[in-house]
């Protein structure tokens, strides 16, 4: 068993992992905001976890994975001030909170089923009584801690009480103290400017919020950093292996998140943090206005598998950007077909049980081993593919074992394709399959092995089953 590695954003740099209990692993995800479309961008991250944890569990782990729902509390500045998401939301598609809540969360998990990924073990809600009642208990804990503190507006967590506020950040907490973060809006009853929120009162600009709770400290609803600290610890325990995010929370949500986690336990809780980079459309940041924001059904509406966006986003590393083009799925298309066919036709041709090749094994371990490395997985498949040394049986199931890391589907593609994809064939080959057909017919085995040629200089193969020819393209 090759040694594990991954980057830990909090020391910034790849390090062993070595899990809390031998052979488990707690992870925790930061849920989806369910108050609009779920787009390709959160695609990215969540299949990124997807790909996490089936890594983990290749390597053998139990993986007890949980996330969260977001659905109060989430503020448009992602700070502390300003609208809940989910008013907004709801009021921007005339409904409800909760209708909106469920709809979009419905979506969320569907979206999540079609691209393959496995869901978690635990999913809460953080507007669900159990959360909330848990949420209350853990801020009463921050109170009486002396970390957080009561104002008219509500109860906020004083960041002067840690010496490291942001470990992810090089900034001193001075600078943090006296500067004041974007889009944060300061009243004079913060001992900081960079407290925040944690409780908010149902007063001023909330006066009219629709999902509010009684507390010890008054009528409100909870912030939104407070919900993953509770949700996390409550299902976790005090301490918990991988925490996963994008990288826009790593200058708020989650420094907030350790702040929290430390002042209620009186320890850090997470070992290791791990980010995703973001994903742009066309070098640009996806937005409406642009006329560039896509969902998993503007995809599917092109004529693209689910799958193979979900190959795409495998060819860039978790930690890099992504850049997502019409063209370039147009790529990623081609190249998860030829790999289908190339299955195919390995499949069509296995007269004996394959084994697991153990040294293009041993290469694509070594591969995802290091920081879950896609992109040289992939080209360790890619070669095996092309490495005519191993049997075609050896291939196909040595594939197949690396596609519970990928989670390309590709067994029920495989077993789905039919002799339908004849097909789909250009004309020219079409007319090679159909004379080298007559050719066979007549006995003209000489002939039938030049067609046969012809077409494999083009680019396709034959294979003569007893159901007929089946031609597959090979790359």
């Amino acid at each position: 068993m090759s040694d594990l590695y991954l980057y830990n954003s909090l020391t910034k740099k790849k390090e062993l992992f070595v899990p809390i209990k031998s052979d488990s692993v707690s992870m925790y995800t930061c849920g989806f905001t369910v108050y609009d479309h779920t787009h390709i961008g959160h695609i990215k991250k969540y299949v990124g976890d997807d790909l996490v944890k089936r890594a983990l569990q290749f390597n053998g782990y139990k993986v007890n994975h949980v996330q969260n729902v977001t659905d109060v509390g989430h503020l448009v500045s992602d700070s502390d001030e300003g609208e809940d998401k989910m008013e907004k939301g709801a009021r921007k598609y005339n409904l409800t909170v909760e209708e909106i809540s469920r709809k979009y969360e419905k979506e969320f998990y569907s979206t999540m089923d079609k691209m393959n990924v496995i869901r978690p073990n635990i999913v809460e809600r953080a507007a669900s009584d159990k959360s909330i009642a848990e949420q209350i208990s853990n801020i009463e804990k921050l109170v009486a801690n002396e970390y957080a503190y009561v104002t008219e507006l509500g109860v906020y967590f004083n960041v002067a009480k840690l010496p490291n506020y942001n470990p992810f950040s090089n900034q001193n907490l001075e600078d943090k103290l006296q500067g004041s973060r974007e889009g944060l809006i300061t009243h004079p009853n913060k001992k900081n400017n960079a407290d925040f929120a944690i409780w908010v009162f149902r007063k001023g600009d909330h006066a009219n919020h629709t999902m509010h709770w009684d507390s010890p400290w008054g009528d409100g609803f909870p912030g939104w950093h407070i919900e993953c600290s509770t949700i996390s610890m409550a299902n976790l325990g005090e301490r918990i292996d991988i925490h996963t995010g994008g990288i826009d929370h790593l200058e708020i949500h989650h420094p907030n998140e350790i702040a929290q986690n430390y002042g209620i336990c009186g320890h850090d809780v997470v070992q290791y943090w791990m980010h995703h980079n973001f994903l742009t459309v066309d070098g640009k940041k996806m937005s409406k206005s642009l006329n560039n924001f896509y969902t998993l059904e503007d995809v599917i509406s092109k004529g693209f598998d689910p799958m193979v966006f979900r190959y795409h986003m495998l060819g860039t590393h978790y930690r890099q950007q992504l850049n997502f083009t019409w063209e370039s799925l147009a790529g990623a298309d081609n190249a998860y077909n030829i790999l289908i066919d190339n299955l195919f036709l390995e499949k069509g041709r296995m007269d004996e049980n394959g084994e697991i090749n153990i040294d293009y094994s041993d290469k694509f371990l070594e591969a995802i081993n290091n920081d879950f490395n896609t992109p040289q997985a992939l080209a360790v498949m890619w070669e095996l593919l092309r490495d005519k040394k191993v049997s075609g049986a050896d291939r196909f199931v040595t594939v197949m074992k690396f596609d519970e890391v990928f989670g390309l589907n590709l067994k029920s593609k495989v077993e789905n394709l039919s002799k339908s994809v004849n097909i789909a064939l250009p004309e020219e080959i079409k007319v090679l399959v159909e004379s080298r057909e007559k050719a066979r017919k007549d006995g003209d085995w000489k002939k039938s092995d030049t067609l046969r040629d012809e077409i494999t200089s083009k680019g396709y193969l034959v294979n003569d089953t007893s159901g007929g020819q089946v031609v597959v393209r090979i790359s």
